[in-house]
């Protein structure tokens, strides 16, 4: 009547992903894009390392929808002025840097990109204190 998951850990950790999208801030969502994002570039960058070209690409793919997808088409540019326009042009710079490394295996691109995102996370994490 009703199958067992193929991995029981992936579906635990899928439903709490999803519990804690439901009930997150619009803050804490984007923290937890820019979490994803650094995740799938720490990813990326071992997969490099390894010489996994399949893993390297389908990793950086996904940064760079997360942060086209994600953190770019949330942007508000009426509420959010020159701002927005700032971390949107920013967001372009980061994925033109990803596309950059995915073509050439360059970790140097990740780990620059990488930053961007961890300061940035920083400075929603900043936001988020009660």
């Amino acid at each position: 009547m009703f199958g067992l998951a193929r991995n029981p850990n992936q579906a635990y950790a899928s439903v709490g992903v999803e519990t804690d999208v439901a009930t997150a801030s619009p803050v804490k969502l984007v923290i937890m894009l820019y979490d994803g994002a650094i995740l799938a570039l720490a990813s990326a960058r071992a997969a490099i390392e390894q010489g996994d070209i399949p893993t390297r690409g389908q990793k950086i793919s996904k940064a760079i929808e997360i942060i086209s997808d994600g953190l770019q088409s949330s942007l508000d540019h009426n509420a959010g002025g020159e701002l927005a326009d700032r971390l949107a042009a920013l967001y372009d710079y980061m994925n033109s840097r990803l596309f950059y490394a995915n073509a050439n295996a360059n970790t140097a691109a990740i780990d620059e990109v990488v930053a961007l995102l961890t300061e940035l996370k920083s400075a929603w994490e900043g936001i988020n204190q009660p």
